[in-house]
């Protein structure tokens, strides 16, 4: 039995001001003709269809363009969850015709355990839900964390489970030790939000969304997918797609993974202004994709961006190298005042810390006179 593992496409993504839709469809693209090419026998996407629980009307399209082409014209079923960007109740309308397609859409979780069978494996589907809504249903005062909630529904499926058959669980949760990035939505404040890995240990495949990265975890039977696409600037270097499974009657299986190429991919480029405005170093570059540009310029500088973007027009987001060196090194000193300094060995800091000259014993002697008649006016000494 072949599927394809993939999560978190986030239609509607608003990056720096932009709406990735146009970048999303073009992946989305790829990615039907990667089903029609594999022909696997499911699609599992484990949650975050979308980016907000009300979508753009284009998401909305995008998401029902690509839909029908796999379940539809390809005649491929699939079977989705709700992710914790996702309104559960949008997602689960239709849901009961649906089915009639093998198309297997669970938005809101149900008290309801019974797998999703395709060609002898058994799917599993635990879309996001929130620790208080598995107290609620389970009616299990003991559950608050995500943890125990992840507990006790694998609990409940444990009671019909058929250890001989392979059993893979579809979720959307942040496991203990994954590696985050800037563009995924925190599920919880402290560690209530993460859930661990040796709860899925009955499942031959855990498919699971959120995390962005495939490389999130190194687990033999976890896996995460990764995202559709980067979606922030500390995604810049990770690598993005998709997941082909290959599982045998007892559940064993064989993991590879297909790429997606993006129309415009997200980069960081670092350099002088000059220099990046030079035909003979731009020339090289892929001047079409989403960048974050650091200028190295110590001095000032005349509208910069709109200069960058005559060549590179998506340049989202610019900063200087300079202003990143001033903000540690005021961090710096905030945390140096903190110390049990004195005011003259404080100012002496500051002084040092914003100019570039000497703090002479003239000067020094000059600022305790003027910290000495202020402390002493203030009636602090």
């Amino acid at each position: 039995m072949k599927f394809i593992h993939t999560a978190d496409w986030h239609l509607g993504k608003l990056v720096h001001g932009v709406y990735m839709t146009e970048n999303q469809r073009e992946a989305l693209e790829q990615f039907v003709a990667i089903v029609a090419e594999e022909k696997p026998d499911a699609v599992v996407i484990a949650g975050d269809l979308y980016d907000r629980s009300v979508p753009p009307t284009d998401a909305v399209e995008l998401l029902d363009d690509i839909l029908f082409k796999i379940n539809v014209e390809l005649k491929t079923p699939v079977v989705a969850i709700a992710g914790n960007h996702d309104s559960a109740e949008r997602l689960s309308f239709g849901s009961s015709w649906y089915k009639h397609s093998q198309f297997y859409l669970s938005g809101k979780l149900s008290n309801s355990f019974k797998p999703v069978q395709i060609n002898g494996v058994n799917f599993y589907l635990v879309p996001y839900a929130e620790p208080g809504l598995v107290r609620q249903l389970l009616e299990d005062d003991s559950i608050h964390s995500h943890q125990d909630a992840m507990k006790a529904l694998i609990g409940k499926m444990e009671e019909t489970i058929n250890p001989n058959e392979p059993n893979v669980l579809v979720g959307h949760a942040f496991v203990l030790g994954g590696q985050t990035s800037d563009s995924e939505r925190i599920l919880s404040v402290g560690g209530s939000g993460c859930v661990g890995a040796e709860l899925f240990e009955p499942f031959s495949y855990t498919a699971l969304g959120h995390l962005h990265s495939p490389d999130a975890i190194n687990h033999d039977k976890v896996k995460y997918s990764g995202s559709l696409l980067k979606y922030s600037f500390s995604e810049a270097k990770q690598r993005k797609s998709i997941s082909i499974i290959e599982m045998n009657e007892k559940g064993d299986f064989t993991h590879r993974y297909r790429s997606l190429t993006p129309k415009h991919d997200m980069r960081e480029l670092e350099g002088h202004l000059e220099e990046l405005l030079d035909p003979q170093f731009y020339e090289k570059e892929r001047i079409e994709d989403y960048l974050k540009i650091t200028l190295l310029d110590e001095g000032a500088l005349i509208d910069p961006i709109n200069k960058l973007r005559q060549i590179y027009p998506h340049v989202l987001h610019l900063e200087r190298k300079i202003d990143l060196t001033d903000l540690k090194k005021k961090q710096s000193f905030n945390a140096i005042r903190n110390e049990k300094k004195s005011e003259i060995e404080l100012f002496e800091q500051f002084y040092a810390e914003m100019t570039t000259s000497e703090f002479t014993l003239d000067k020094k002697e000059a600022m305790a006179a003027v910290i000495e008649k202020v402390l002493r006016e203030e009636g602090l000494k």
